[in-house]
């Protein structure tokens, strides 16, 4: 594995990112906003499940939402790559880029069973199930390790 990131890390875009004054920061700060869709997304859909706002229908935020953290993962997930193949060995060492990387994957798995299991049907006629929320709950929780992690990976 050591191998393929030292070649990932020779790669023309890596190089191109490392060395110039401008590219670096202007992908760091495109992976910042996707984050920021992505988060700014979920974290008002999962305290409408949760029960905030619970005059407003949900489905509205769904509706409205869904666009925006689609997008956001998008943009962080294309950023994010272009960030890594940066310093591809020293993140495949990190046991906080690892970390990280789990607890996405776990994640954006929630987010995909929420989305398979939960159609808008459900909310619609019957409310918001105890599973349900525990999925809110547990997407809050994920998404709150993967900020912290993400930043963890950035000073050690």
């Amino acid at each position: 594995m050591q191998e393929i990131a030292i070649l990932l890390e020779q790669t023309a875009p890596a190089v191109a990112l490392r060395e110039s004054v401008w590219l670096y920061p202007l992908v760091n700060a495109g992976h910042l906003l996707g984050i920021a869709l992505v988060v700014g997304g979920i974290v008002p859909l999962d305290l409408r499940i949760l029960g905030l706002w619970p005059k407003l229908p949900l489905v509205w935020f769904w509706r409205a939402l869904r666009a925006t953290v689609a997008t956001g993962l998008t943009v962080a997930l294309t950023t994010g790559l272009l960030l890594f193949v940066t310093r591809a060995s020293d993140y495949l060492a990190s046991s906080f880029f690892l970390g990280k990387m789990a607890i996405l994957l776990l994640s954006l798995a929630n987010a995909a069973f929420v989305a398979a299991r939960y159609p808008l049907a459900v909310y619609a006629e019957r409310g918001v199930s105890p599973g349900l929320k525990l999925c809110a709950l547990l997407s809050l929780s994920g998404w709150c390790l993967v900020l912290l992690l993400g930043r963890l990976v950035g000073y050690f």
